[in-house]
Order: structure tokens, then sequence, then C-alpha cells
């Protein structure tokens, strides 16, 4: 994995086949349309906002050409209606075969400071998209050695010929894997989710949430149940980057969902952050996950093997980590918050009741992060489409 992503994060630099088109007019600046209470997110200074180039990466996103063989898009494993979640434990790829993670939901993926389950190193989006594209163990979009019959595809498409032209003038319209994943990179830093119920509770409408969720609420940042200590902040996770920030946090931690060996192993097809590190102190730590949109983001944790909410609580957390019910015990990894409490059914309702109270309505039916269809733009946006919430 870490000799595929050298190979083609070389490539993208390369401009890997580049078609060049014709200069066309200077790209709109980019406004962020976000509450005020919100910080601005951080982008590479080598692929600042545009409104062109939204409006490409949001074909991209949807564009099946963008597998080996048709039949997938990004848009297939990142549903908008599940906050751009599966809905299944894992994906299948192009070439059929299951995947080894749950793919991740994307509601402010702009503000996170890494990418994937257990990956410090994708600091970028941009590089993040590498992954699926390429990699094969296992195999998700299967474009490993495709990238001129990528870079074909998209050439043939009048649209995408006069998109990437306006889009990227100062490189000449040029369609090569860095135009390609700074595109894409740049709808997804659209992706904003500031409108839930919770979000106007906590800027100041006391009448959004109800008095379970604001039961719920109190049980959720209480010491009982501890569990504030990893989702916290902006996006309810101890990983984030934002703009006022002079570095960015992170949080990789140990549930205790495993416990193969008495010793605190992970199951051999994945041991997290340990994978990429090589420290055993890594064994089964991954990426604290955002709760926006947790009610419809599940199956949960990094494999999908926790179907409900309901079970997250009472089958998971309440006891220690998932593992302390299995023939070798509590995880003696597991992170020091991850300690067994009682909950009753009625409050595990109230925690759920506020768990949902995170699900933001505008951001599952905004049509500014819908698929664009096949008609091509004959004008392109100006402004930031999207960010709107609690104010």
């Amino acid at each position: 994995m870490r000799t595929l992503f050298r190979k083609v994060l070389q490539m993208s630099l390369l401009g890997g086949g580049a078609l060049l088109l014709s200069a066309a007019t200077r790209p709109a600046t980019w406004h962020w349309d976000i509450p005020s209470w919100a910080p601005a997110p951080v982008v590479p200074s080598d692929n600042p906002m545009t409104a062109e180039k939204v409006a490409l990466g949001r074909r991209l996103f949807y564009d099946k050409r963008l597998s080996e063989n048709g039949t997938l898009a990004c848009a297939s494993c990142h549903l908008q209606k599940l906050g751009f979640a599966s809905g299944v434990p894992t994906h299948v790829g192009a070439h059929g075969e299951p995947g080894l993670r749950t793919p991740m939901p994307l509601a402010n993926v702009a503000y996170l400071p890494s990418y994937t389950w257990a990956n410090p190193q994708l600091t970028t989006l941009e590089k993040q998209m590498l992954i699926p594209m390429f990699s094969d163990q296992p195999v998700e979009l299967g474009m490993g050695g495709q990238e001129k019959a990528l870079f074909a595809r998209l050439s043939d498409d009048p649209c995408y010929a006069r998109l990437f032209r306006v889009a990227f003038p100062e490189a000449k319209g040029a369609i090569t894997l860095s135009t390609v994943t700074k595109a894409i990179a740049s709808f997804e830093r659209t992706m904003l989710s500031f409108d839930s119920p919770y979000d106007h509770s906590l800027h100041g409408d006391k009448t959004a949430l109800s008095p379970a969720a604001q039961r719920g609420e109190a049980l959720f940042f209480g010491e009982k149940l501890e569990c504030s200590h990893c989702h916290n902040g902006l996006n309810l996770t101890d990983n984030i980057r934002a703009a006022n920030m002079p570095f960015p946090e992170t949080g990789f931690h140990n549930t205790g969902l495993y416990n193969e060996d008495g010793k605190g192993a992970y199951p051999a097809s994945d041991h997290g952050l340990r994978t990429v590190t090589g420290n055993a102190e890594d064994e089964g730590k991954f990426r604290t996950e955002s709760l926006r949109n947790v009610a419809l983001t599940g199956p949960y944790m990094h494999d999908g093997s926790i179907a409900t909410l309901h079970d997250v609580l009472a089958a998971h957390y309440s006891k220690g980590g998932r593992s302390a019910t299995g023939p070798h015990g509590e995880n003696p990894l597991r992170d020091q918050f991850i300690e067994p409490f009682e909950i009753s059914e009625a409050e595990i309702a109230d925690v759920i009741a506020f768990l949902k109270s995170l699900t933001d309505q505008s951001f599952l039916t905004n049509p500014a992060f819908s698929d664009p269809g096949k008609t091509c733009p004959l004008a392109l946006p100006s402004a930031s489409p999207s960010g709107k919430g609690a104010q």
C-alpha cells in the first residue's frame, strides 16, 4: 500500500498523459457560506477554492467512468441521503471483492487533519482520492494502470474539455491526476453540515431539542458515559483542523472492539494504526469518527460490525469494549476512557434521541451536493452553494 501511494503520488505530480486545452477566463474567488460561529476550513495553497473547480468536482464525484469497468463512482459508496456514508459494512469494489473497512461519511470532511480510518499520513483530500482510485488491497475503483484510459474517457467528453479548461486555466485545461483529484477535493470541501437541531440548540434555540434529547445530551457529555472525551467540538470528534488553529488535533483510539489472543490483538485483516506506524502500542487504533448525521451513517465502527446505535451503546461501550464479552475478555490495549458503565434502556433511548438531533436534513437534501446529471452547465456558479446553518 505504501509503495502504491508513493507511485500514484509521483504520477499525479508528473501529470501522467495530460490533454492540453486552450486557456479560459480567470476562476472566481470562493466565499465560505458558513455560520458566524464556525471557523473557515483549511485549503491547500496549491488548490485554492473556486466555483469552477467545485462544479467540475461534483460532476466527477458522480461519474462512474472513474472506475475501471464503469460500475462505480465516488457517490456509489457515499450516498447523500445517508450523510455521504454507504449504509453497508464494507462496499464491494469494481472487481466484486468486498472492501476492508466501511466507507466514511463526508459531512464537514474539510475540517479533518487526516483521512481514512487509520493513516495519519494522508493529510489532504487530494492525496486521499488516490487510494480508492488505485488501491489493490482491496480494489475499489480499480484504476491502477488505467490512467491513460481515464484521461481518454474524460477527454472524449466535450463537457469535461470545457470544465477542465475553465477550472484550471493555469494548467491550460490539462486533464491529469492532479487536476482530477483537486477538483473532487474541492467539491468535497463544500460538504458542510451546520444545520442540525443540536447546532440550533447550541447557539440559542432552547426549543430545538426534545426533552429526551436534552437528557441524552446530559448523559453524553457527563462523566458516567465519558463520550465527549473523544467526541467533542465542531464535529464531535477529537480530530479537527481549521484556519483559526495553530496546529491540528488528531485522535486515534483502540475501543476494545476485538481481543483475539488475550493480549489485545485485532483480526489479522486490519491492525489499524499499527499497519502504518509499525508500533505495537498502536494495535487496533482507529480515527475517531465524526458523529454528525450519525443516526444515518451506520453500520458502525471501522468494519461496520455493529449494526445499530443501540448496540454501540449496549453491546460495546457499556461493556468496556465488545471484546469483554468474548473468550479473551477486555482488551488490555483499549483507551483509558473505555470503561464499563451501567445504563438503562430508558437512558439508551435518551442518548439515541440526542444522537438523532445531530441529523442535518438540509445537508441531506441540498441540491448543490446532488448528482448533476448529464447536462453540461452553460453557466458556472460564482459563489459557495453550501454551508448554511445555525447563525
